[in-house]
């Protein structure tokens, strides 16, 4: 069938146009959050990637676990991002002191910030998160509380290389400095969840005189519980955690655990991507001077619990 002439220039008309929207569509940039390594604490932060995800519609969020925390394979992961195009990172670093060079190639590459655990030293544009050394200090205040007579304590984390991880046991060591409380040995586990509650049998075999046990990341006090539980000390030795994990959230809701330090992932990944999105198209006025977003944490215990579970189930959708 032939077509009439008006038809024909229609159609090459309506191809012409096909033809100009795809060359000018612009396809959308990646910006990833890359975690430490795996643990339900950044189910929280993955929920405001999500919310900002809705709030950012010219890009493509993701969210990233590497399957070991380990600064090599972290550092493998970002590199592949770089390579598979991402305009932007934020990361945990692992062990930001000996990852500097490999933050540093990564940011030569793409928009580099941080959250959680800082790089100061290397070339990302900002941090955004906790001032780890203020959560140690609630920590330590929580220890004091918990013990007016002083005792012994020994502390579990995941990565004692991480700035996070540094930053809170020095904080707790300040406020407990001069007093009769005493934090007597940390012990790392990699990430290992495990290891981690081994950690904790071996400690409380090796220091039966032991008053105190804290909890420095947000799977740590959960296996502290388990294991007391399971020993019978429950309620017997003093328990101070991190983060907002169920288990410890019941803990503190029931008096087996003196009160917890929490932090506002949520916030790291939904504040966290808009300014990585407004810094991207030109808008550098959410990073001051010094890089440092300061997003508070804070103490939870038995006056407060239950009103944060209720806000911690609303942001999380359920």
């Amino acid at each position: 069938m032939k077509l009439a002439p008006w038809k024909l220039a229609s159609a090459a008309l309506a191809v012409a146009l096909c033809a100009v929207g795809a060359a000018t569509a612009q396809p959308k940039k990646t910006l990833v959050f890359v975690v430490n390594g795996a643990s339900d604490f950044w189910k929280i932060a993955e929920a405001g990637v999500k919310k900002a995800q809705g709030e950012l519609p010219k890009y493509n969020l993701q969210f990233k676990y590497p399957e070991q925390a380990a600064a090599a394979v972290q550092q493998r992961v970002m590199e592949d991002l770089v390579a598979a195009g991402a305009a932007g990172i934020m990361v945990s670093a692992v062990d930001p002191k000996n990852q500097t060079s490999g933050l540093d190639k990564v940011a030569g590459q793409t928009l580099l910030f941080t959250t959680d655990s800082d790089a100061p030293k290397s070339k990302r544009v900002g941090y955004i998160g906790s001032s780890n050394v203020e959560l140690g200090k609630d920590a330590g205040r929580l220890m004091l509380k918990a013990l007016p007579n002083g005792g012994k304590c020994i502390g579990f984390v995941g990565l004692l290389g991480a700035d996070n991880a540094r930053e809170r046991i020095e904080g707790v060591r300040e406020v407990l400095k001069g007093s009769k409380v005493q934090l007597t040995d940390v012990r790392g586990d990699e990430i290992d969840q495990g290891r981690a509650k081994r950690n904790v049998e071996d400690a409380l075999a090796a220091s039966p005189d032991v008053a105190c046990l804290v909890g420095f990341y947000s799977y740590n006090t959960p296996r502290i519980y388990e294991v007391l539980k399971e020993t019978g000390k429950l309620g017997k030795i003093k328990v101070i955690g991190f983060d907002e994990d169920p288990i410890t959230l019941g803990g503190v809701k029931e008096g087996s655990i003196v009160g917890t330090v929490v932090q506002q992932p949520y916030e790291w990944g939904y504040r966290g991507m808009k300014l990585m999105a407004a810094y991207l198209e030109g808008n550098k006025s959410g990073v001051p001077k010094d890089g440092i977003i300061i997003v508070p944490g804070k103490v939870i215990d038995r006056s407060n619990v239950d009103a944060f579970t209720a806000s911690m189930k609303q942001m999380m959708g359920k």
